[in-house]
């Protein structure tokens, strides 16, 4: 053995935690997640710092063209309504960069039957452009029947750009997508892997969340169901339960704002933009009240994050929440919590069982102390639930690709919609209800068997930032 060996390791293992970890310290997280990433760190020298550099906290720093109107004042026509109402709009433009705007229409679309069939109708009237975005594309019956739609626009002369994300669409190859290149259309992948370049980090953590089409500028689809058969009951008896939005006038515009800068961030390219802010029809205020929520973690805001919480806390009689992922953080356990104790009918609707046991067991570790305060929670079954919405009162509503855990809230980039309207609230309402009524209620006094029950839910508790 070499003389002083150990002296040198020992220091050699000093300096890497005081460099390494002064870094950490430096970025200012949470100090739960800062002590145990310093903690790892020590443990597992070299594993711990590989693990750290895929997947640990990273910032990305990309420009927003948005940024600088977010406190420009609410145009005259949203200027009424109720103090919360007005609120809210308010913490959503000075936390996303978007404005308050308007919708001419907006309807739901449930489940990948009605989805589907109004995102092909749209596709074919196509006259400009098509720009979809979406987290999973699948090379199945579904995705080849959305693409082959693209295909025969772009072969017509339309600009189709497609954007989906490098890990939810890894099945969907250059091959898949040879027809619609060939045809004059162009394909994007979000965060692809850099693994052979070591000195990049690879923002393997860092996912589009996103599922969001924009036709023309005219119309737009916005919500949780993706481009796979998974989400389709005509193609799969056991098709997720989903939740989409279709939508036409203003608001279309921040899906395009959204879609171009992603497109942008991901290719380089902005040669287009001019072009197309030129194609855009002309401005059409509606009746309903929208606005696009567009967070990620190119920014510190977690603006679909303080939006849940800040319309909880609005809440003067309900809170129906529906998500497949259950994981909050403090400030949103104490929103919900507090709103039950308040007396308000608060209920919550997760799947019987997830698409992952671990998130499912997590899930469930958050149940005494929900029922304790009185929130009603409801698991839905046989399938399985993807639906992301919220439900204030009998006006606001929240729907989008965000679930309500940290790694929405806090690693993906997602969008959803707030609407201040009483006819969605309503249509979203009789939704839920058909849920509830098909869903099984949790009691406090169910089973909780140690080895099935308390012990898989407490180990599961201690990885929910990371779920």
């Amino acid at each position: 053995m070499l003389p002083h060996a150990r002296t040198w390791l020992t220091l050699v293992w000093v300096l890497y935690l005081l460099g390494l970890g002064g870094w950490i310290v430096l970025q200012k997280r949470e100090p739960v997640a800062t002590l145990s990433w310093l903690v790892s760190l020590a443990a597992l020298p070299m594993v711990g710092f590989l693990i750290y550099y895929v997947l640990g906290p990273q910032r990305l720093h990309r420009q927003r063209a948005r940024r600088h109107r977010k406190h420009a004042s609410l145009p005259a026509e949203l200027l009424d309504g109720d103090d919360a109402s007005l609120e809210l709009r308010t913490l959503a433009r000075a936390t996303s960069g978007l404005p308050a705007t308007t919708a001419t229409r907006a309807c739901l679309l449930i489940d990948g039957s009605r989805k589907f069939p109004a995102l092909l109708d749209a596709i074919a009237t196509a006259r400009h452009h098509i720009h979809l975005e979406y987290y999973i594309f699948e090379p199945d019956h579904t995705g080849r029947a959305v693409r082959d739609a693209l295909v025969a626009r772009a072969q017509a002369g339309v600009a189709v750009r497609l954007l989906v994300d490098a890990v939810g669409a890894k099945h969907a190859n250059r091959r898949f997508f040879r027809a619609l290149l060939e045809a004059g259309g162009e394909v994007a992948w979000f965060h692809p892997s850099r693994l052979w370049l070591p000195w990049r980090r690879p923002w393997l953590n860092l996912r589009s969340h996103r599922k969001l089409a924009v036709i023309d500028g005219a119309i737009g689809f916005i919500g949780g169901i993706n481009i796979t058969d998974e989400e389709d009951e005509r193609q799969r008896g056991d098709a997720y339960r989903d939740l989409h939005l279709r939508i036409e006038g203003d608001a279309v515009r921040s899906l395009q704002e959204v879609f171009v800068e992603d497109w942008a961030y991901a290719t380089g390219q902005r040669h287009f933009i001019e072009a197309l802010a030129l194609a855009m029809p002309k401005r059409q205020p509606g009746a309903l009240r929208v606005q696009l929520l567009a967070s990620g973690p190119d920014s510190p805001w977690e603006a679909i994050h303080r939006l849940h919480v800040g319309a909880i806390h609005a809440a003067n009689r309900r809170i129906w929440l529906s998500t497949p992922y259950f994981v909050p953080g403090e400030a949103a356990m104490m929103a919900l919590t507090s709103a039950a104790l308040g007396g308000l009918d608060v209920r919550l609707l997760v799947p019987r069982m997830s698409d992952s046991r671990l998130v499912t067991y997590c899930v469930r570790s958050y149940y005494d102390d929900l029922l304790a305060a009185g929130v009603k929670v409801y698991e839905y079954g046989p399938r399985m639930l993807h639906s992301k919405a919220l439900l204030v009162d009998e006006r606001l509503a929240i729907i989008g690709s965000a679930n309500f855990d940290h790694r929405s809230f806090r690693l993906n980039f997602e969008a959803s919609l707030l609407l201040n309207d009483g006819g969605i609230a309503r249509d979203l309402a009789a939704l839920m209800e058909q849920e509830f009524a098909c869903a099984r209620q949790v009691r406090a006094d169910r089973p909780q068997p140690l080895l099935r029950s308390r012990l898989p839910e407490a180990l599961a508790r201690l990885l929910a930032p990371l779920l």
